[in-house]
């Protein structure tokens, strides 16, 4: 519980909903989407804490998060299980691509999450757009070390796909789309910085942007 601690009083009870929703509208597979939404807040909590005190130094940490942060991250999961759950009524595509879309979606945040957390601590940051040199923190700013990190962030995410049946394609698959997303969400950063949308709306992108990738490669692949 300690690792949930990285929310506010009122974003932890948001996320209690979330989940309890998530939970009943992924039927079957319910307990499954819950899990993947645990290790996101579990490796998030990590990550976070890593090298705190250069973080606490640099005046770029930050321990509590609010009921927005939520919602960014959390919104797309939930609207992808809400779809299995129409989908178990209606069979409207595969239930196998909701999985994917589902897990990718986390995977998004979970890599955009590894790449803010570890590259802020890379001193060689380039703007996504323009390739100038910024600094480090700035939205908008990729690294060789932040997209090392969002690589592990989404493979940790990924691997909750070996027990499916094509599970090594389905990892790559997901591997890939919450890359897509976290790069995606840097993109949007890019405009951050210059007054269009914000953090938030950058981590709702994210996430769907992986589900949208996971779906097109299922597509396409299998």
């Amino acid at each position: 519980m300690k690792t949930l601690l990285t929310l506010d009083m009122f974003g932890f009870f948001i996320a209690l909903v979330m989940g309890l929703l998530i939970f009943v509208f992924g039927g079957a597979v319910g307990i499954w989407f819950l899990l993947v939404i645990f290790l996101f807040l579990i490796v998030s909590a990590l990550v976070t804490r890593f090298k705190k005190k250069r973080k606490i130094a640099m005046k770029t940490y930050e321990h509590s998060r609010n009921w927005r942060n939520v919602l960014a991250n959390g919104m797309v999961p939930l609207i992808i299980s809400f779809l299995y759950f129409l989908n178990e009524h209606m069979s409207f595509v595969g239930a196998e691509m909701l999985v994917v879309a589902y897990v990718a979606s986390v995977a998004a945040i979970t890599a955009d999450k590894f790449s803010s957390e570890v590259g802020i601590l890379d001193n060689r940051v380039f703007d996504i757009l323009t390739l100038k040199r910024i600094r480090p923190g700035k939205s908008g700013g990729v690294s060789l070390l932040g997209l090392a990190a969002g690589a592990l962030g989404s493979f940790i995410i990924s691997v909750v796909l070996f027990s499916f049946s094509k599970g090594i394609l389905l990892l790559s698959i997901v591997l890939v789309a919450g890359l897509v997303g976290d790069i995606g969400d840097s993109v949007l950063g890019y405009f951050e910085e210059r007054g269009f949308g914000n953090k938030y709306t950058s981590n709702f992108v994210c996430a769907a942007v992986g589900a949208a990738v996971g779906i097109a490669l299922v597509s396409l692949i299998l």
